[in-house]
């Protein structure tokens, strides 16, 4: 069975180290010394250079590196009508470095007033049209899960004389992005990804007891729910655009926030969501054993996240093929239905992860290599 289109064996999450001079321009951004048009001239010309610095290293399925974002959900959601980011959250699972990260607050009706992702798209596609050649290549569209929208607020972050019961605003969540990606699919996008760190939360014993206090529901509970959530917001999608889901453990300066084996939502997560591929943080012993792979049907894919773009250090080739062939074990269909790639982006936020930008490209290679050492030159199939 082919893999779907827009998924490759090599594959990665999306986010690369930021280049100084992006980070320095959206300081004077802030200051009022540079304006929105002048950053943007700036993030398109290093988006340029990691798109073609993507391809030159093997890799088919190309982002912009989120090179337009401070945070990987915060940069998209705030664009929504009745979203504000404010302040910090405060939980001590995710507060790390003395950093405490602002949260999304609903402060009106939810609404879509003009797509998010769709110029950054067509930017993308300009550029893999200039360094592509004869290869295929997939510009892959990376925005927030739904679910994004509610978790770390809960109940309290949404007013009750704008949404007296939830049933409205979950409604309106899933308009919206229905919205966003029937905007995308007439840009001409065909592969989304949703990133998810509330279903890799829900792992957790403790943010699993946090999320019960805050929402006064079971946590299985709210992992169906927001399954209904996501499945509701994507049903609308045609049959050639590809959904994958990334399911985040935390990332911020090579730090983690939740850790916990994938089994509490395993069930769930395969047989009840809707996507067609997973991508899966597996670099360490925090992430569990390969056993809740069992639930994966036989039509659907796994990006194994088992290389880490935490650390510097490039990732041992043997021990990384001998995990791939562990977890295939767990399949239906074994090493058909994996793919490989690190854990997750190697700049989730801003800051990076702690590895120089040549670290971060040696890593990228291996991946390829070792891809291509487990499945073939040919990452497409």
């Amino acid at each position: 069975m082919p893999l779907p289109k827009g998924v490759y064996r090599a594959d990665h999450v999306g986010s690369f180290l930021r280049p100084k001079e992006v980070l320095e321009a959206r300081a004077k951004v802030d200051k009022k010394e540079l304006s929105l048009a002048e950053l943007r001239k700036i993030e398109d010309k290093h988006i340029a250079t990691v798109v073609q610095r993507q391809i030159e290293n093997g890799i088919a399925s190309v982002t912009d590196g989120e090179f337009r974002r401070e945070f990987f959900h915060l940069d998209f959601l705030q664009h929504l009508a009745g979203v504000e980011r404010q302040g910090g959250m405060s939980s001590t699972n995710v507060t790390t470095h003395g950093m405490t990260p602002p949260r999304v607050v609903v402060v009106g009706k939810l609404g879509h007033p003009k797509p998010i992702q769709v110029d950054d798209y067509r930017f993308i596609e300009s550029q893999i049209a200039a360094h592509k050649g004869d290869r295929t290549v997939t510009a892959k569209v990376c925005i927030p899960s739904p679910t994004m929208v509610h978790f770390r607020g809960g109940r309290e972050a949404i007013p009750r004389d704008v949404y007296p019961t939830l049933e409205p605003f979950f409604d309106d969540v899933v308009r919206v992005y229905q919205e966003e990606l029937a905007d995308l699919y007439a840009a001409g996008c065909r592969f989304v990804q949703l990133d998810d760190t509330n279903l890799a939360y829900l792992c957790d014993a403790g943010m699993r007891e946090e999320a019960a206090k805050r929402h006064g529901d079971d946590p299985d509970k709210i992992t169906r729910q927001y399954a209904d959530l996501i499945n509701r917001a994507i049903s609308k999608r045609p049959k050639d655009m590809v959904i994958g889901i990334h399911l985040c453990r935390g990332n911020f300066r090579s730090q983690w926030f939740a850790q916990g084996g994938y089994e509490p939502v395993a069930e769930v997560l395969f047989k009840q969501l809707d996507v067609d591929v997973y991508f899966l943080e597996y670099d360490d012993a925090r992430s569990g054993d390969f056993s809740p792979l069992r639930h994966l049907p036989e039509n659907k894919i796994v990006v194994l996240g088992v290389m880490s773009s935490k650390k510097p250090e490039l990732d041992d080739t043997e021990d990384i093929v001998r995990r791939l062939n562990e977890a295939a074990k767990y399949c239906p269909r074994g090493l058909d239905q994996l793919c490989l790639s690190h854990q997750c982006g190697f700049s989730s936020t801003v800051e990076g992860n702690d590895l120089t930008e040549e670290e971060q490209w040696a890593k990228v290679r291996l991946n390829v290599e070792i891809a291509k050492q487990v499945w073939g030159d040919d990452l497409t199939v």
